[in-house]
């Protein structure tokens, strides 16, 4: 029988990854650091920004200076304290903090590697498989992941940009039956507002054939204030 109170244990991950709370935002007041607008707001965004923060290897400076022409530095609060800013192969810090590798394209390299482009019989909708559709509802996110596989349009900043033409992606919807899974992703869907995104979803729910709806999303990861009571009701709808 197991006589300890729990939690008495102690837990082998917390010496290793110990809760960092605010960190080097401890001035803030727990309602704004808890709000995902402030976060958002308050996202690193720029070089100079960064460097007050961290010291940047050469590769990452240079990096972060080419990163307005292609994909765009973007780091939460929330996020930027998970890293550890003296250690530049930090997993977390690689995913976020631009490098100059990224400017590197080989002969092999495709703009597209998920051939989405090919399959995109509406702007902004791809059907490849047969009984589902990527909806791509947005270019934004709460953070800009390094190895993101659609940075050709993601951020804003780069030479090609998303235009999704809503209603005549879900009209193309309700016109084809055989698909039943509708995957909406960007960008980060989690980013609109609780009323603009069940405006989306209360129109794919109505369609007779649409028997899954799924969202591709890195909010929990990058802005997990986004998580609210509210948001969680909406969905359950």
């Amino acid at each position: 029988m197991n006589t300890e109170e729990p939690g008495s244990r102690p837990d082998p991950l917390r010496h290793r990854f110990p809760p960092v709370g605010k960190g080097l935002w401890s001035h803030v007041a727990d309602s704004d650091w808890n709000d995902w607008r402030w976060q958002l707001r308050h996202r690193i965004t720029n070089l100079e920004t960064l460097e007050t923060l961290l010291p940047l290897t050469p590769e990452e400076r240079e990096g972060v200076v080419l990163a307005g022409h292609k994909l765009a530095l973007a780091i939460t609060p929330y996020f930027f304290n998970l890293i550890d800013r003296h250690n530049p192969d930090c997993p977390i810090r690689r995913q976020v903090i631009p490098r100059i590798e990224e400017t590197v394209a080989a002969p092999w390299e495709m703009i597209d590697p998920c051939g989405e482009d090919e399959h995109m019989p509406v702007p902004g909708l791809v059907h490849r498989y047969p009984d589902r559709v990527l909806f791509l509802v947005t270019d934004r996110c709460a953070a800009y992941c390094r190895y993101c596989t659609r940075s050709r349009v993601v951020s804003g900043v780069g030479e090609l940009h998303l235009h999704t033409e809503f209603d005549r992606a879900i009209e193309y919807i309700r016109q084809h039956p055989e698909v039943r899974d509708v995957l909406l992703s960007g960008g980060d869907p989690l980013l609109f507002t609780d009323e603009k995104l069940e405006h989306i979803l209360s129109q794919l729910r109505a369609i007779p054939h649409v028997e899954f709806l799924r969202i591709g999303t890195r909010i929990p990861i990058f802005l997990p204030q986004r998580i609210t009571p509210e948001l969680g009701a909406m969905l359950r709808q």
